[in-house]
């Protein structure tokens, strides 16, 4: 029985013995062999199937990158940001304006300004920002598919700081167009343009709220769009979006930050219900019927108005009034007495505006908002002391164009 038990015990041995020979041999194989061929990468892509493995050689030696095997799938928000820039990038332009300036020895020198636009219809209408293109001698369009044609101007509102042009292109693609009326803040909004030049580039935020700013050119922008989706120069003029790749506004500015031109996560559009009016009046009448009272004002402070003994401390005095202007119109009185602000001739004596339609007037920027809000024709209530005496008085406005004044 002893000898039994020693010859069972040997065939143990012998086995374990057997069982590490083929764990060394095969972990030679296995390095010396597979690891080049790319078996182990299979053998990976069987454990893991969305995973594979690569070997990569470099001055440190081999190491392995583990990578997915296909792309993994959009989540809904994601399919529809996608969706959003393929439907709406057709309808993008970039836009260089050539002006010319002169050197210190009067010789010429082009200089050129970038900035966007989008398509508005077939017959190639594109809608941008009228700083874009101010003082242009040329400017050029460039689709997306990287086609150039040379640009028409249209009209121009400088009020508004919109511009309409026109490029003569086969098979183009326009935006689809949004009311801004009743935009939320919160709601989730896109921007396309061309940011410093780098065209087709996306950008997305949020309306982060809806208010009045004074534009580039200085006139009042009413219920601006403000937004935190990143503008920078070479947006302007580009489209705002809803989800739905719907145009809401014209990106037009940005807040910057200590006079650094670039996104400070504020920027403005132009509510596309005040374009759509400027488009309207340039379609009907050729030209933007810009309201305007036609009178010249005088803005007026407590310290000026103590000096000069009025009513009330702030307003707008009304200097003169332009002949056949709203204001003349409506029996509204300018100055009589000639006097100085400094050297600055000034008239006294006329009717001091203090409010329109039951709002405080206190700058020509309020005149500027009011007139945002209307159009040729409209009728305003116009409240101005006469001397003591308060008055109220119906003004219907007339047409800015041709006049010399837009308040």
């Amino acid at each position: 029985m002893r000898q039994k038990s020693e010859v069972k015990v040997l065939r143990m041995k012998s086995r374990r013995v057997l069982l590490v020979l083929l764990f060394v041999f095969g972990f030679y194989y296995l390095t010396t062999h597979m690891w080049h061929t790319g078996s182990v990468s299979a053998l990976v892509g069987r454990i893991a199937p969305n995973l594979a493995s690569t070997t990569a050689n470099a001055p440190l030696g081999a190491f392995e990158l583990t990578e997915a095997h296909a792309q993994p799938a959009y989540d809904t928000e994601e399919q529809n940001n996608i969706a959003v820039y393929k439907r709406v990038l057709p309808s993008v332009v970039n836009i260089t304006s050539t002006a010319v300036a002169f050197d210190f020895f009067y010789g010429a020198v082009p200089q050129q300004g970038q900035g966007s636009g989008f398509v508005l219809d077939k017959q190639g209408l594109i809608l941008t920002n009228n700083h874009v293109i101010e003082n242009a001698q040329r400017v050029e369009v460039q689709l997306w598919d990287k086609h150039k044609y040379k640009a028409q101007i249209v009209n121009v509102d400088k009020a508004h700081d919109l511009a309409l042009l026109k490029i003569n292109a086969p098979n183009l693609v326009p935006v689809e167009l949004a009311s801004s009326s009743g935009l939320q803040v919160g709601q989730k909004v896109f921007a396309i343009g061309n940011p410093f030049g780098l065209s087709g580039t996306m950008t997305r935020g949020i309306i982060s709220a809806i208010r009045s700013v004074r534009g580039p050119a200085g006139g009042g922008i009413e219920d601006a769009i403000q937004t935190d989706a990143a503008i920078n120069p070479g947006n302007s003029g580009g489209p705002l979006m809803n989800s739905r790749g719907q145009v809401i506004g014209i990106n037009t500015m940005i807040a910057s930050n200590n006079g650094v031109d670039q996104s400070a996560g504020i920027g403005f559009a132009i509510p596309m219900n005040t374009a759509r009016a400027v488009l309207d009046d340039i379609a009907k009448y050729g030209h933007v019927r810009r309201p305007t009272l036609a009178f010249l004002p005088l803005e007026i402070g407590p310290d000026l108005a103590d000096q000069i003994g009025l009513p009330s401390d702030y307003g707008l005095l009304v200097q003169r009034v332009y002949p056949g202007g709203a204001a003349e119109i409506a029996g509204l009185k300018g100055g009589t007495q000639k006097a100085y602000l400094g050297n600055t001739p000034v008239m006294l004596g006329g009717d001091l505006i203090v409010a329109i339609n039951g709002t405080e007037v206190t700058s020509m920027q309020d005149v500027s908002s009011v007139m945002n809000s209307h159009k040729a024709g409209d009728t305003v209530t116009v409240t101005v002391f006469r001397a003591k005496k308060r008055m109220e008085i119906k003004v219907t406005l007339t047409d800015a164009k041709d006049q010399q004044t837009t308040v």
